[in-house]
């Protein structure tokens, strides 16, 4: 399993921790899935963050 997975679990079982369904639930377990995502893939080396925020800049 790799670290970006491990982060998206991770921020998943957090937001069910914090929650329990509804619509506001399932906005947040995809937002929180998603930063869990971009953090474990960063440190794996995976994803790019920064290039990412950067955007197209010529």
């Amino acid at each position: 399993m790799t670290t970006s997975t491990l982060g998206l679990v991770t921020g998943l079982l957090l937001t069910i921790a914090i929650t329990t369904g509804g619509l506001t639930g399932l906005l947040l377990a995809v937002v929180l899935g998603t930063v869990g995502y971009l953090v474990g893939g960063q440190v794996d080396g995976e994803v790019d963050v920064r290039a990412m925020l950067r955007g197209r800049r010529e």
